[in-house]
């Protein structure tokens, strides 16, 4: 791999065999991801990007399922790595965040606790230690009043701060590359904004390589300096993000790009 390549994704297929006709959600999908890039997963329901993003997390099942290609990050193939070797870069070198954070927080469990996790099983920090990380977190991604939240519940909490949670949780480790899976979908617009502006200052500030996952093309314009497009699992177009939205070749992209709604600003 270059040097500062960080995530290289060859040839990955994956078919699931929980039917009984076998059924393939990935087409040979390549991705190189480098050191502080910010890479856009578009398509539409189905097309495979989450499927894809969920591999690279090392989040498939290994049972019901083939999955051939390579993922490869820091020399080691994330497919068939062994277990105890895929959790020490789960959480540590690889993070997520996933588009509802009601289903990923634990009710039942107070913010602190969850956003500690990571430090709890990747480091040696005492619980003091961990306390000061995860309140320097909780204000890094913008949270006010940090030592209150700490002591809440997710239900206490509004669905944009609950998201800004998740995105404490994913980096608390400082990982290499966080994934985004459709992190603003389920928020209205203006906190769509402070999430996206939020995910740059990060990417900035840490050098964070981010595949972000969305359906919402003018998100992925504002965020990504390069773009894929998935259809029906395979990537039919990729490239630089200005470059794909103003000469679209494909005419599925084409497709997407005309649904965009359009401002219309009163004179």
């Amino acid at each position: 791999m270059e040097k500062n390549l960080i995530l290289q994704v060859k040839d990955l297929n994956i078919e699931f065999h929980d039917h009984l006709i076998p059924e393939t959600v990935v087409y040979d999908f390549d991705l190189d991801l480098r050191v502080g890039e910010i890479v856009g997963l578009v398509g539409e329901s189905g097309s495979g990007k989450s499927m894809s993003a969920l591999a690279i997390a090392g989040l498939l099942s290994r049972k019901d399922m083939k999955k051939r290609g390579q993922i490869l990050f820091d020399g080691v193939d994330i497919l068939t790595c062994e277990r105890n070797v895929l959790r020490k870069i789960q959480g540590n070198d690889i993070g997520i965040i996933f588009q509802e954070p009601m289903t990923s927080l634990n009710p039942l469990k107070k913010i602190g606790w969850q956003v500690e996790e990571a430090l709890r099983i990747h480091t040696e920090l005492s619980k003091e230690e961990r306390y000061y990380r995860v309140i320097e977190m909780l204000r890094d991604v913008e949270l006010e009043d940090a030592e209150r939240i700490y002591h809440q519940y997710p239900h206490e909490l509004s669905g944009g701060m609950r998201q800004r949670v998740m995105i404490a949780a994913a980096m608390i480790c400082n990982p290499k590359i966080l994934i985004a899976d459709e992190p603003t979908t389920a928020l209205d617009v203006t906190i769509q904004a402070q999430i996206v502006e939020l995910l740059k200052r990060l990417n900035r500030e840490k050098q964070t390589s981010i595949l972000f996952i969305s359906h919402d093309l003018s998100l992925v314009r504002q965020l990504c300096r390069r773009v894929m497009v998935m259809q029906g699992g395979y990537v039919v177009e990729t490239g630089d993000t200005e470059e794909i939205f103003n000469h679209p070749r494909e005419a599925y992209t084409q497709k997407l790009i005309a649904a965009i709604p359009k401002v219309v600003r009163k004179s």
